[in-house]
């Protein structure tokens, strides 16, 4: 029994530990997937803006994009308690016409078992711009 003892001592903290770093990669992974997709179909739509800030019909179908994976915005979100707020669409403007757009996230907190971890532009990734721009 006191084998037992010590061994659970150092054992289930181990486990802890490891279910806490799987779970979080899991998470960032299915993020990290999230976003890739959200500034591929970004990069690839008509871009209405004459500016380095997307229209707010861009930037909504992007982020819906990224949190249920359509751009109508409806399912469920691909990580728990992803909001479109915790996403960001950023272009990246070559004069009137964007060169790349940039989508990360911003502010989401994973609640692991006893440790809370903040995700803060990352996970975040670049397209370089293919599609046609027709700033209004």
């Amino acid at each position: 029994m006191i084998e037992f003892a010590i061994a659970t001592g150092i054992l289930v903290p181990a486990f802890v530990g490891t279910f806490q770093f799987g779970y979080t990669f899991h998470v960032y992974n299915n993020l990290n997937s999230a976003v890739r997709g959200g500034a591929r179909y970004g990069s690839m739509q008509s871009y209405d803006s004459g500016t380095s800030t997307p229209s707010t019909a861009f930037s909504t179908a992007v982020k819906n994009m990224v949190v249920y994976g359509n751009s109508a915005g409806t399912g469920t979100p691909v990580a728990p308690g992803l909001t479109t707020a915790n996403v960001q669409v950023i272009a990246v403007m070559k004069g009137a016409i964007p060169s790349s757009i940039t989508v990360q996230v911003t502010g989401y907190t994973v609640d692991a078992v006893f440790r809370t971890f903040t995700f803060n532009g990352k996970p975040g990734t670049t397209f370089a711009y293919t599609g046609t721009a027709a700033p209004i």
